[in-house]
C-alpha cells in the first residue's frame, strides 16, 4: 500500500509504504520518506519497483512530478528525480500501459504535461505541455479550465482527461512511438451537463465501458466507448437526502470482477456509494457506506477485490473495508492514523 499526503512541513513524512495483510486486513508500516513537499496523488509503476508522484501542489507558481524507487527486500523508498509541470498545482498523474510515458494533469494552471520515463525510473524533461482557458457556468468552481486527472485507453491508443471548469471530457490520440505523443491536431471532446464538473473515470474491464464522476453535481455518466469515442447510456444522480450545490463526489472506481462501480463523497455525505453494473452498462444503487471519517478524497480496491482501502483526509484516518463480492457491501475490519492522507495504491508484489 502506498499513500501520499498533503504535507507542507518538508521534515515531516509525505509518503508512506504499508503492507496489507490480504486475510485479516491489517496494516503494517514498511517505511515512509520526508523531504518532499506536497507528495498529493500517486501512480505505480506494474511491477511496485517505481512510484511516481504530484509534489508542489497546491503551492503557489509551483508544479513538479518526483520519482521514487521501492525495495520490498530493502524496505527502502529511494528518491529519484523531478520535473517541473510548467503548470501549477499537479493532482493527477497516470503512466501508458507500456510504462514509457507519465502525463500529469495540473488543476489551477489548467493543463496537460508529459514526460518520457527512463528504464531506470527516471522522468525526463517534458516534451509536451497541453494549456486550457475555457470555463463553464459555475462562477466559484468554473471561471477556467480545470484539468482534474488523465486516463490512458485500455488498448493505449488515447487519453481521456476530465475538465471539471469547462466541463468537457477531453479526448487525445496517443501514439507511444512518437517523440511527442500527444496528438493535438485531432483532439475531441464531449460535453457534459453545464455546472456538472466531471472529475474522474473509470474504464469497465470489459473495455467498452467508461464511468465518468461529477464532482459538482454529484452524479455518474456512463458511457459506451469505441475508438476513442464516447456515447451516452445513461446519467445517474447519486442519492442524496440533502440538497447540496457543491456535492464533492471525488473518486470512482469498478471492481475487478466488472460487477460493481464505487464512488466517495465527500461535502455533506462523507461515504461511498455502491452500484451494481447492469448488462447494458447501466447502474442501479446497491447501497451506501459511511467512510467513517471525513472527506474521503481517495479510495483503493484490492487486485483480489477483497478489500477496499479508503483515505479520509480530513479526519486523517484509512479505513480498510471487506468487500463482499456477491452483493457489493462493505464492511470495516481496520482503522489507520494517518495525517493530511490524500490518495492510496496498492500493488501486489
Amino acid at each position: 500500500m502506498f499513500f501520499g499526503s498533503y504535507t507542507p512541513d518538508t521534515t515531516a513524512e509525505g509518503i508512506y509504504v504499508y503492507e496489507l495483510d490480504t486475510i485479516n486486513g491489517k496494516l503494517s508500516k514498511i517505511t515512509s520518506i520526508n523531504n518532499i513537499l506536497n507528495p498529493s496523488y500517486l501512480s505505480v509503476s506494474n511491477d511496485g519497483r517505481f512510484l511516481y508522484t504530484c509534489t508542489e501542489s497546491k503551492t503557489p507558481n509551483a508544479g513538479s512530478v518526483s520519482s521514487f524507487k521501492f525495495n520490498p527486500q530493502e524496505k527502502s523508498l529511494t528518491f529519484i528525480n523531478s520535473q517541473k509541470t510548467n503548470g501549477e498545482n499537479p493532482v493527477y498523474l497516470s503512466l501508458d500501459q507500456k510504462e514509457k510515458w507519465l502525463i500529469d494533469a495540473n488543476y489551477t494552471g489548467s493543463s496537460l504535461s508529459v514526460f518520457p520515463l527512463a528504464e531506470d525510473g527516471k522522468i525526463n524533461p517534458i516534451v509536451q505541455h497541453i494549456p486550457f482557458t475555457e470555463g463553464s457556468i459555475n462562477p466559484e468552481r468554473q471561471k477556467s479550465s480545470h484539468i482534474h486527472s488523465v486516463f490512458f485507453s485500455p488498448d493505449n491508443d488515447y487519453i481521456i482527461a476530465p475538465d471539471l471548469g469547462a466541463d468537457k471530457i477531453r479526448i487525445f490520440p496517443f501514439d507511444t512511438n512518437k517523440k511527442e505523443p500527444l496528438d493535438t491536431q485531432n483532439t475531441s471532446f464531449i460535453k457534459t451537463i453545464p455546472g456538472s464538473g466531471p472529475r474522474h473515470f473509470a474504464f469497465h474491464p470489459n473495455k467498452k465501458w467508461g464511468y465518468s464522476i461529477e464532482e459538482i453535481a454529484g452524479a455518474i455518466s456512463a458511457y459506451t466507448i469505441e475508438k476513442g469515442q464516447l456515447n451516452l447510456i445513461e446519467r445517474t444522480k447519486i442519492q442524496s437526502k440533502k440538497e447540496v450545490t457543491d456535492f464533492g463526489s471525488a473518486e470512482i472506481l469498478i471492481s475487478p470482477d466488472g460487477k460493481f462501480l464505487y464512488v466517495s463523497n465527500r461535502g455533506m455525505e462523507n461515504n461511498i456509494a455502491i452500484y451494481s453494473i447492469e448488462k447494458n452498462g447501466s447502474l442501479k444503487n446497491a447501497g451506501t457506506q459511511s467512510s467513517l471519517g471525513i472527506h474521503p478524497r481517495n479510495f483503493a480496491i484490492s487486485p483480489s477485490g477483497k478489500f477496499l482501502i479508503v483515505a479520509n483526509m480530513n479526519s486523517e484516518s484509512v479505513i480498510v473495508f471487506k468487500r463482499d463480492s456477491k452483493t457489493g457491501l462493505l464492511k470495516k475490519t481496520s482503522k489507520l492514523k494517518l495525517k493530511n492522507i490524500s490518495c492510496v495504491k496498492i500493488k501486489t508484489i
